[in-house]
């Protein structure tokens, strides 16, 4: 399939980031170079690998205790992914125990000390990442401590790109309720539910415009994109970046981005969770709210793409906080999604996606594979949730490393979108 080709909803792309740390003690280790060499044979650093028979290709991030899973080619159907991913976990795996290391699930580590832990990726493309460590200072979690995924939604012209932003940007404050998965840094529980995205909507404070206010600014055609977001930032970034090594859109940190070198926006919100059936069941969630905003089921075109920036910034700080337990008591938001009256004034964030995922997933046959891990984050809350109470108020090292040890069973058997899954009760 050719990116560029593809219209609203005619394929998809998804990538998992996992950290690397040490099978018994869960440190840090930052060995995603030596997995990719093994991975694709080869005796020279490498910055990508791939499964062929799955389709899912593994890559180096920024830095060099996370790598990345990622489907190759856009996939015509979310349906199959979990295992697919999870069958790449296991070989990732199975390199990383002959080195005495794992894969980490969840979106920070809970006990990493950046400055002791941060190595840069230092082999292709290093200049790139050393330009954004000049600049921002990567040794901060804000940089070096946030496993995400990315869902990567193609769109064909500017009528579609309008519809599918306005969509993107209704929904985006509403993610951190469905995907929150990291209520730990520095070794407490902060009472803050989403910390990774709490410490990433702030990274690039040295020049404010690359994140801008994480819901993007409300433009609906490449022309206004480039003019209003990407030159913004390009000129931003000028003086200290005379060279023009980053003067690329995916230097762009907004929560979703425009990829229009191939046609897609790039959600980037989404916490990483336990499982890859997780992980993709949540996916399927969005896509499927999303195909109903595009087609205008309860809110018109002009009235979702009127939506100012600020409004849904403040609901999404709500969400970054409380996850699910956040109210949402804008009636003109919860109208644009269809959610009626009878949910309350005031429901809470995960009592509408209870709604949306009744009206949109629950109802659709075709989406029955995901249902069960839905049902699990809605019935037990987020996976921040359900280690919240897993860890306590104030738990201690070793209590920690326990849960998340557990939690990193959890990722390799998990083939089926429910299977492995990290319960709630203690």
């Amino acid at each position: 399939m050719t990116p560029g080709r593809l219209g609203l909803f005619d394929a998809f792309g998804v990538e998992l980031e996992y950290m690397i740390v040490d099978r018994q003690t869960l440190g840090v280790r930052p060995i995603a170079d030596r997995v990719l060499m093994a991975g694709a044979r080869s005796a020279e650093p490498v910055s990508d690998a791939e499964v062929p028979e799955t389709g899912i290709g593994w890559s180096n991030e920024l830095v060099l205790h996370v790598i990345e899973l990622k489907t190759v080619e856009p996939v015509p159907a979310l349906a199959g992914l979990p295992a697919r991913f999870a069958d790449s976990v296991r070989r990732v795996n199975r390199i990383l125990s002959s080195l005495g290391a794992r894969l980490m699930p969840s979106a920070m580590h809970p006990l990493m000390d950046p400055a002791r832990d941060m190595r840069l990726w230092p082999h292709d493309n290093a200049e790139i990442y050393a330009a954004f460590d000049r600049i921002f200072g990567c040794t901060g979690h804000g940089w070096s401590n946030l496993q995400s995924v990315h869902l990567n939604l193609p769109f064909r012209g500017d009528e579609e790109f309008g519809r599918l932003h306005a969509a993107v940007r209704l929904i985006l404050p509403m993610l951190p309720a469905l995907a929150a998965s990291s209520p730990m840094m520095d070794g407490r529980v902060t009472g803050v539910a989403d910390n990774r995205l709490a410490v990433y909507r702030t990274n690039a404070r040295r020049v404010p415009s690359v994140s801008g206010q994480v819901i993007p600014e409300p433009v609906f055609t490449r022309a206004d994109y480039q003019a209003r977001v990407l030159e913004g930032i390009y000129a931003d970034l000028r003086p200290l970046d005379p060279e023009g090594l980053l003067r690329e859109e995916w230097v762009n940190a907004r929560g979703a981005i425009a990829r229009f070198s191939r046609n897609s926006i790039e959600v980037r919100v989404l916490d990483v969770q336990e499982t890859p059936g997780a992980d993709v069941a949540i996916c399927a969630a969005i896509v499927a709210v999303l195909r109903n905003l595009v087609a205008e089921r309860w809110s018109p075109l002009a009235r979702q793409q009127a939506w100012e920036t600020a409004p849904l910034h403040r609901i999404l700080l709500r969400t970054i906080d409380r996850a699910e337990e956040a109210v949402i008591s804008e009636r003109d938001y919860l109208d644009a999604l269809g959610v009626p009256a009878s949910l309350g004034a005031a429901p809470t964030a995960g009592a509408v996606w209870d709604h949306l995922v009744g009206q949109c997933v629950r109802s659709d046959p075709g989406a029955g594979e995901f249902v069960p891990a839905l049902d699990r984050i809605l019935r037990q809350g987020t996976l921040s949730t359900r280690l919240r109470r897993r860890l306590g108020p104030t738990p201690s090292p070793e209590r920690v490393t326990d849960v998340y040890r557990e939690l990193c069973e959890c990722l390799p058997s998990a083939a089926r979108p429910a299977g492995g899954m990290f319960d709630a009760p203690a």
